[in-house]
């Protein structure tokens, strides 16, 4: 199953990296997303090789390649690994790879003009954080209700896993303004919510307007934390198979929790290049907590975490 998830994950980081590629042009980036999806299809002529070689252009030199830009230069053997998993594998991951992409793809195209992302309102919001980690939550329930999984079971995954994946998203839009806006070009603090405070989405950094802009970031952190229930439902009914941890997915959950907490503490260190994150001793007490703790522990350890840094709590 780890392995599974990790495929479907990697194949996911590849469209990822390519619609936050501030260095490609919009043009450029809806072919290469259009290549790829072709890549994917089995009924079109397009390979993986053919999306390597259109990319290889825009690779930057292996000395200077992240993480993710390796993910993309090694997509073919990525690829040939993947169609070597079971069919069943195959057809819960596909699909919802390919509709993360035709999203990402039409997003670009209808902000090409612009240069970058400029999320208008809160639906537009929300249905781009569907098409980058929603799609991931559906990806993963496909992969876990595949074995011995009650009907019950099942519909209650299926009912909250966008959510799971909304809450993430929306956390990351949240804290990572500053660095959306001046590596990517991207705005997703959406304009009508700017527009109430005042400020239009080009002037979101400026020093002057440092209180109204992180009146948004507020705003939008408290909306990503009106997923936290469902997620949290999410976790809980998760099956534990075939490799499946809860601490895999109960990490990301609380450090999620504790950051919404960061955010309304400080919410103007998401305009600045310090940004918004918890501490490393609070990672860590957090990762210790999870790699132990039953579904039955998640609700406790939510409610701590948003009260108070966990390793202080722990004192």
């Amino acid at each position: 199953m780890s392995s599974h998830i990790c495929l479907g994950y990697l194949l996911c980081r590849v469209a990822d990296t390519i619609e936050d590629a501030g260095h490609v042009s919009p043009e450029s980036q809806v072919k290469l997303l259009r290549t790829f999806d072709a890549a994917l299809y089995p009924a079109s002529n397009g390979t993986m090789n053919e999306f390597r070689a259109a990319v290889d252009g825009w690779l930057p030199p292996s000395a200077d390649r992240s993480a993710d830009w390796s993910v993309v230069a090694q997509s073919p053997t990525i690829w040939a690994t993947f169609t070597n998993q079971p069919e069943s594998v195959q057809t819960a991951v596909i699909p919802l790879v390919r509709e993360m992409v035709d999203g990402m793809a039409m997003f670009v195209e209808r902000y090409a003009d612009t240069g970058g992302l400029r999320i208008n309102d809160r639906s537009e919001l929300e249905q781009y954080c569907y098409y980058a980690a929603g799609t991931v939550g559906r990806l993963i329930t496909n992969l876990l209700t595949r074995g011995n999984v009650s009907q019950k079971r099942a519909q209650r995954l299926y009912d909250t896993a966008d959510e799971f994946g909304l809450l993430l998203q929306m956390v990351n839009v949240s804290k990572d303004v500053y660095d959306d806006y001046t590596e990517e070009n991207n705005v997703y603090l959406p304009a009508e919510w700017l527009a109430d405070e005042g400020i239009d989405q080009e002037s979101i950094l400026r020093t002057d307007n440092r209180e109204p802009a992180a009146n948004v970031v507020e705003r939008t952190a408290s909306y990503a934390g009106t997923f936290l229930d469902d997620a949290q439902t999410y976790i809980e009914a998760m099956p534990l198979t075939h490799g499946n941890t809860m601490a895999a997915w109960s990490i990301p959950y609380l450090l999620g929790v504790g950051t919404i907490r960061e955010l309304h503490t400080r919410p103007e260190d998401a305009l600045t290049e310090s940004g918004v994150k918890i501490s490393r001793r609070e990672v860590i007490a957090v990762m210790e907590a999870a790699s132990t703790a039953d579904r039955n522990a998640i609700a406790e350890l939510r409610k701590t975490i948003a009260h108070k840094p966990y390793h202080q709590a722990l004192n």
